[in-house]
């Protein structure tokens, strides 16, 4: 979504469509809006690892006693928004610190669900994947999950990012009166209802939208303020490609 709106090619969202969304969950420019949300967890292995020996931060992991203990799927657009956020919070030389220990200790794997069945299998004590991979497998057979715990970092930490799934229109498009009406729709109360009876586990993110009971409530994330319009994607990949990780 950062991308499209740095290149100029979004027509603005209307202004009673953006009243429906609090600011945190759009970008301060109005050219997109958020219409569900995910948090970062950290997964861990129940039988290997007690609370007490979690990480605190999401920092913690590229220190050489996590070496081989933990996994990502780095490849994923899905984790490189979790480095933007870090970039964006804690600057450049920070993250290729974090890069470094990421590229040093982590297991690769294809995918969050990958990382967790990973996890579940005994493979690694831990992975850095979202919420609703977790909540997902639970709601299904929980096969891939029965031994998985999930950590929440809190304290405004970047591992305690949520990201923001979005909606924005084209100005390119022959149908702006039907696309506004399709975004407004997505943003209000019913629209924002699927969410919570549904079975797709991420965050409600409309005005007084309530999300699935099963959820630790956005409120209680404590997540760090991030703004979704300068998330950096471009200079990620460089970050990225340069630690070696895609």
């Amino acid at each position: 979504m950062s991308l499209v709106d740095g290149a100029g090619l979004f027509a603005p969202i209307e202004k009673d469509t953006l009243d429906q969304v609090p600011e945190q969950y759009r970008p301060a420019d109005g050219m997109w809006t958020g219409i569900a949300a995910r948090t970062t967890v950290f997964v861990y292995d129940k039988t290997k690892l007690t609370e007490d020996k979690l990480p605190k931060s999401m920092l913690d992991l590229q220190d050489p006693a996590w070496k081989g203990r933990w996994g990502a799927a780095p490849a994923g657009a899905d984790f490189q928004a979790i480095v933007a956020a870090f970039l964006q919070l804690k600057g450049e030389d920070a993250t290729k610190a974090w890069l470094k220990g990421l590229k040093d200790n982590a297991t690769p794997y294809k995918g969050n669900s990958v990382a967790m069945k990973a996890v579940n299998a005994g493979e690694v004590e831990g992975a850095i994947i979202y919420h609703y991979y977790w909540f997902g497998d639970q709601a299904k057979t929980g096969e891939n999950s029965k031994n998985v715990g999930l950590h929440y970092f809190k304290n405004q930490d970047p591992g305690a990012f949520v990201s923001v799934s979005g909606g924005g229109i084209l100005k390119s498009t022959q149908h702006m009166k039907e696309a506004q009406a399709f975004i407004k729709y997505l943003t209000s109360k019913a629209g924002q209802a699927a969410l919570k009876d549904g079975n797709s586990f991420e965050y409600a993110v409309g005005k007084n939208a309530a999300s699935n009971d099963k959820l630790v409530p956005l409120a209680d994330l404590n997540a760090p303020k991030v703004e979704a319009s300068t998330l950096d994607s471009k200079k990620v990949v460089e970050l990225m490609t340069a630690a070696g990780l895609i």
